[in-house]
């Protein structure tokens, strides 16, 4: 069954819980947003909460463990109600990446403060693998969002900052643009163009934190 598995067997129950929050936290921080630059949308159909029932997908989150990419349920946001549409879209979109840097920052201190105290050792190393892994499924979440391929909030920041005569053109597009995503996810071209920038891009942001906290916490 492992073999089928995008993480080892053991380490699932670590996987899930951090997708829960990290799913949660993400899907709100787009809700919250929305809602404080006037659109009341996500707040009317119950997703301005923490409660991780309005957010997860059951089959995105499945197919993550599985393999190794899905999806929370999006946040339906408005443009209508935002006076600025174009600027408030963007804060929108990169709230979402935004909240699960934050988190995996915040996981960061914790495994910090283990390693000064010595705790790692507490159940086992139990909270040292949790940590180690709601870091860096943070840190790809991340990274994931922010790529420039529709559904992902990438492209929608790309689409905001776009003149409107690109928007259009890249709406009229967008369904390619999700079957080329589609490909590069499913097929063995991910080791080329996926795979290389989690690689690449994990060690560079958590070797940010790294940075930040060696300073913070001395």
């Amino acid at each position: 069954m492992e073999n089928f598995l995008a993480f080892p067997i053991e380490q699932i129950p670590f996987v899930v819980i951090s997708l829960v929050i990290a799913f949660t936290i993400h899907e709100f921080a787009h809700a919250y947003v929305a809602y404080k630059f006037g659109d009341p949308t996500a707040k009317n159909q119950g997703r301005l909460t923490l409660s991780p029932l309005a957010h997860l997908d059951p089959f995105g989150t499945l197919l993550l463990i599985i393999a190794g990419f899905g999806w929370a349920r999006p946040v339906p946001v408005n443009r209508y109600f935002f006076k600025n549409p174009r600027l408030a879209g963007i804060l929108v979109s990169v709230a979402g990446p935004l909240s699960n840097f934050a988190l995996s920052f915040i996981g960061a201190v914790i495994w910090y403060l283990l390693m000064r105290f010595n705790m790692q050792g507490i159940g086992g190393g139990f909270l040292f693998e949790f940590f180690n892994m709601f870091i860096t499924l943070n840190l790809l979440l991340f990274l994931f969002n922010l790529l420039p391929f529709p559904p992902l909030d990438g492209y929608r920041i790309i689409e905001d900052l776009a003149p409107p005569a690109i928007r259009a053109k890249m709406t009229q597009y967008e369904s390619w643009g999700i079957f080329i995503f589609l490909v590069m996810v499913i097929t063995p071209l991910d080791r080329y163009i996926i795979h290389p920038i989690f690689n690449t891009g994990i060690p560079f942001f958590m070797g940010i934190i790294d940075s930040v906290l060696s300073v913070l916490i001395l």
